[in-house]
């Protein structure tokens, strides 16, 4: 019988075409090059994204080249590009290559052995990512603290106003702030997108500290969000086009954990002002956040644009000046750009007369990125239907329910912060080797636990001995959650959201799971007032810890593991059909389960992947 894990001609992967052994590889590489794309479907095209340059023969690459370097004035670093080609077309054989000098081989070389050796700029740009990051952070939480001053202050006593003051950045996110990225950074380019964005949440900040009605702070938190969606898509993006490839993983990965920073730095502004009159303490707490935008809007400048913006809008020189600034030598300025060049080439082939509609509309239609986009939802939605923003937003107030003084109150939300930054540095090591499939299905549970523990903890009867018993149980509750969120949900839904989609639509698909994310990140700031009202602390928090148990099944049975797989590589694993990984992961979770729990001796599994590998290595011969 046929084994259901294997991929055969029979239920082999959609769009994935029978590839004949007698086809030789170069020619069959020529056809899938940027030279003839747009009749290819849309399931087949990352094949081509790979590497496009691979296969071509030699004399009609450096040809390319020479034309490439005549049609944008290069022509004086005419061998600089076909050196540059000739890497990119094989990059494990760059020191076989007779073209380049000893220092060039030396230089490619020590991207591999020395690979955080890099230009000073390129840290100066990643510092201002990180400050970018750490500007969103504070912004969610800073609010923490003086919300438990200003309700009181500006006379807001219903819940559902509560909700919506607390929640209005995040609506402007999802409503608006997400969908203007791609406008804004068609026509102002990334730091143009930066400074802007950044520059509204100063000039919110201000407006913030200076409200006297809930209906001016509503509005002033609404244009905040304004600022936080367009810098939340763009920021990432940034960093992934300026860094070198060796280091690029973890140079995106410092948005989230900038972002823990930022968290933390709001709680901490909480504790620095609570000791001044409660007028005065909450327009400083959400005035301080004016500080570090404005940072990144003088600093912004400073960096180079994204040299992938710059070949995207025909400016090459630019682009060529701009690698130079990121790269260490000529050489890999000059393959990097050129290889980019062939990249958006491409993606500019299959995307003509596309509109952004259409290219939406692909992210459902097509099985590949249906399954991509289920996935990237799944990991966005948990990242705010695991719980926690009610205590990155509520904290303060929670710990006030359980018996603190509002200064103990602004302290312990000063903890939770803290440890939200250094339990996110780990996942700074785990998320390429665990994987990020498998850090959600280990801290899943562990994050329900925390939960039912803060939540029932509040029936621990109130009095003096009792009332200390509660606070610590709560405390604990709380602290242990953030420590196994921050390598966990903390960074992987960005990761995996970026590297899911095809490139053709990338940018799509990151509009969408951001625009999720926030939009449950509003729906979460709304309803808990309503929800502790209605359900008490054990209810809701046992709300939320159900679905990490809900979100536990749903990554086990609809999120593919995506770490250190190629663009071909990922093409076969969202191809594969949902029902065959769902089943197949069921399997497997009953196996561990009977090897790990009921110390039964099992043979292993055959490995799920294995026929979509083998598929892979035939289109290979």
């Amino acid at each position: 019988m046929k084994d259901d894990l294997d991929i055969t001609h029979e239920d082999k992967p959609e769009g994935v075409e029978e590839v004949s052994p007698s086809v030789e590889h170069s020619e069959k590489l020529r056809r899938l090059s940027i030279y003839d794309v747009e009749g290819r479907s849309a399931h087949q095209l990352s094949a081509v994204f790979r590497n496009p340059l691979e296969g071509i023969p030699r004399e009609q690459l450096l040809e390319d080249v020479d034309k490439f370097c005549v049609q944008y004035g290069l022509e004086e670093h005419r061998e600089l590009f076909r050196k540059g080609a000739l890497i990119s077309q094989n990059p494990r054989d760059a020191q076989n290559l007779s073209e380049l000098t000893e220092d060039e081989k030396e230089a490619i070389q020590r991207e591999q052995t020395h690979k955080w050796s890099q230009p000073w700029q390129l840290y100066f740009m990643a510092s201002m990512c990180s400050l970018a990051a750490a500007v969103q952070g504070m912004d969610e939480t800073v609010n923490n603290g003086a919300q438990a001053i200003y309700l009181k202050e500006l006379n807001i006593t219903n819940e559902y106003l509560t909700g919506l003051v607390v929640g209005a950045p995040y609506l402007a996110c999802a409503v608006i702030g997400c969908w203007l990225t791609e406008p804004m950074n068609r026509y102002l380019a990334r730091r143009g997108t930066i400074f802007v964005s950044c520059f509204i949440a100063a000039v919110a900040s201000v407006w913030e500290g200076v409200c006297n009605s809930w209906v001016n702070l509503f509005i002033a938190r609404f244009v905040l969000g304004l600022g936080i969606g367009s810098k939340s898509s763009t920021v990432p993006v940034y960093a992934a086009e300026c860094s070198p490839a060796p280091i690029r993983g973890a140079l995106v990965m410092m948005w989230q954990m900038w972002t823990a920073f930022g968290i933390m730095l709001g709680n901490i502004m909480g504790v620095a002002f609570m000791g001044l009159s409660d007028d005065l303490s909450w327009r400083l707490m959400l005035g301080s956040t004016v500080v570090l935008p404005l940072i990144v809007c003088a600093q912004v400048y400073f960096c180079p644009e994204s040299p992938r913006w710059l070949i995207e809008h025909k400016k090459i020189e630019k682009a060529f000046q701009a690698f130079r600034v990121l790269r260490s030598t000529d050489i890999q300025a000059a393959r990097d750009l050129y290889y980019a060049y062939i990249g958006v080439e491409l993606e500019r082939k299959v995307n003509k007369g596309k509109n952004f509609f259409t290219m939406f509309l692909e992210l459902f239609t097509i099985p590949r990125n249906a399954r991509a986009t289920l996935a990237s939802w799944i990991v966005m939605f948990l990242q705010q239907f695991c719980g926690v923003n009610v205590i990155a937003y509520y904290s303060t107030s929670i710990f006030t329910q359980s018996g603190y003084t509002i200064q103990q109150a602004l302290l312990a939300s000063m903890g939770t912060g803290i440890l939200n930054w250094v339990f996110a540095l780990p996942a700074f090591f785990t998320i390429d080797t665990w994987g990020r499939r498998n850090l959600l299905l280990f801290t899943f549970p562990f994050l329900a636990i925390c939960l039912f523990w803060a939540g029932f903890s509040f029936w621990i009867e109130e009095g003096i001995t009792h009332s200390k018993k509660r606070v610590a149980m709560v405390t604990t509750g709380m602290y242990l959650f953030e420590v196994f969120y921050s390598p966990g949900e903390g960074p992987v839904p960005f990761t995996y959201s970026a590297e899911a989609f095809p490139l053709h639509v990338r940018e799509v698909g990151m509009s969408w799971a951001t625009a999720t994310t926030w939009c449950f990140n509003f729906i979460l700031s709304f309803t808990w007032p309503a929800l502790l009202r209605a359900f008490k602390p054990q209810g809701a928090f046992g709300w939320y810890a159900t679905w990490c148990l809900i979100g536990w099944v749903l990554v086990l049975l609809f999120v593919p593991e995506t770490k250190a797989l190629t663009l071909e590589e990922l093409d076969q694993v969202f191809s594969v059909p949902t029902r065959k990984h769902a089943m197949y992961q069921l399997r497997n979770a009953v196996w561990h389960f009977r090897v790990w729990v009921l110390r039964q001796k099992l043979a292993p599994l055959p490995k799920f992947y294995e026929g979509a590998e083998r598929l892979a290595q035939a289109r290979e011969k």
